[in-house]
């Protein structure tokens, strides 16, 4: 499909991450004392949508009025693919070249610049996973020896673990250093510190837009997905080393997960579906795809020290992953539990199978063996206060590209005693 275009004439660049072809759903402060607002991104723009149904300029059936009231989709979301797909159709007639209404239209667009954005919807419950083979090789082998990176089970299931919904925060949202138990390998017992191993995920979230209640199929899994955005997983290595065992991650992973600030729906995805790769062991049925459940989306991390020049760490792929989020969903399902409109399902680290196609600084450094050399002579094993770090993806259409907005975060230092009180 070539590039769709817009009235909007910013959304025919070809440097633009939201064409007409995109058309994600995110939410924005207009007016830092009220409620968010609704909007669809367009070029440099956003469509405020809340303002129109509330100037009752919307189109819609009597079953969509008000629904973008909240500034949140949850509401969208719950009315399904029908729904979905329909609204988009709207979307694309209001703002391609030469709609009828335009000039009506163009009274509610609001500078992406000039906002806030917020959480585009309420976090129901939040999954983690860890679906990409050459992360988890990698972070076996440092652990547990290149003969034993894979755990017994890894190449049957997607492994997970339920996280904190509370911890999600959208892109641009600073993340402090946490505290906790640590424990070097040559003491006897932990201390209870700030983290000094602090690192990233590069990661992609699927949200879920219809509940279950029950097993559903991969197909069905897919269906049930509204659509996708960055996720940042961030993750103290060290507190993580001391805990996990043998429950796996707990505060490690509670600090914050960033997530980039507009939802790219599959619609929006279908051109760049590709299969998931050659099976090194074939899976149970319930877990086989009906057909391609992966995205090809060039992915990369970068790196800004406070006052210092931004720095590109890896590109990488989604395209890598082993388990796609579909499997995952369907997975997810197996043993009952219902999923709820507005469940976010992490990836797991995605990483090629080089040194550049790492996702985590762990790998990068290689568990801080390897220093990263960065402009101006400074090193990096972890991150260190004043930090940024930004994930940015797209996928390269025909004279286009669908864009998820940086998913950034920089990490302040940790408090001087979290149990001080005043």
């Amino acid at each position: 499909m070539p590039l769709m275009r817009s009235w909007v004439e910013s959304a025919n660049a070809p440097d633009t991450e939201f064409p007409l072809n995109n058309l994600p759903y995110g939410s924005f402060y207009d007016d830092p004392e009220d409620l968010p607002h609704c909007g669809v991104a367009i070029g440099d723009m956003i469509l405020d949508l809340t303002q129109m149904e509330e100037d009752q300029v919307l189109d819609v059936p009597e079953e969509m009025e008000m629904v973008f009231f909240s500034g949140v989709w949850n509401e969208f979301m719950a009315m399904g693919p029908a729904v979905w797909d329909a609204f988009r159709t709207l979307l694309v007639e209001m703002l391609r070249e030469g709609a009828a209404d335009a000039a009506v239209y163009r009274d509610y667009l609001v500078p992406q610049a000039d906002v806030e954005m917020a959480l585009p919807f309420v976090v129901a419950e939040y999954t983690d996973f860890y679906a990409g083979k050459h992360h988890a090789t990698n972070v076996g082998t440092m652990f547990r020896g290149a003969e034993n990176a894979l755990p017994p089970n890894w190449l049957s299931i997607p492994i997970g673990y339920n996280g904190r919904a509370s911890s999600v925060v959208v892109s641009g949202t600073d993340v402090r250093r946490p505290w906790g138990q640590l424990k070097a390998p040559d003491q006897d017992l932990p201390v209870f510190a700030p983290c000094k191993r602090f690192d990233i995920e590069l990661e992609m979230g699927a949200i879920v837009g219809v509940p279950s209640d029950g097993p559903v199929t991969v197909q069905e899994a897919d269906d049930m997905i509204f659509g996708y955005v960055l996720v940042n997983d961030w993750s103290a290595r060290d507190i993580q080393a001391w805990e996990y065992q043998p429950l796996g991650p707990f505060q490690a992973k509670a600090t914050a997960t960033s997530i980039s600030p507009w939802i790219v729906t599959k619609a929006a995805l279908e051109p760049f579906r590709c299969n998931t790769p050659e099976r090194e062991r074939e899976l149970l049925p319930y877990l086989q795809e009906p057909g391609p459940m992966l995205y090809d989306i060039p992915l990369s991390v970068a790196i800004q020290p406070e006052n210092g020049e931004k720095t590109v760490l890896s590109r990488t792929n989604y395209k890598e992953m082993y388990y796609s989020s579909a499997q995952q969903l369907a997975h997810h399902t197996t043993a009952g539990s219902p999923m709820n409109v507005g469940d976010l399902l992490g990836s797991g680290t995605i990483s090629g199978v080089t040194k550049d196609e790492r996702g985590s600084l762990l790998e990068i450094s290689w568990g801080g063996k390897e220093p990263i050399e960065l402009p101006g002579g400074q090193t990096r094993n972890f991150i260190e206060d004043g930090d940024t770090l930004t994930l940015s993806g797209a996928a390269a259409g025909d004279g286009y590209r669908i864009g998820f907005g940086d998913c950034v975060g920089k990490v302040i230092a940790a408090l001087d005693d979290p149990y001080k009180r005043d």
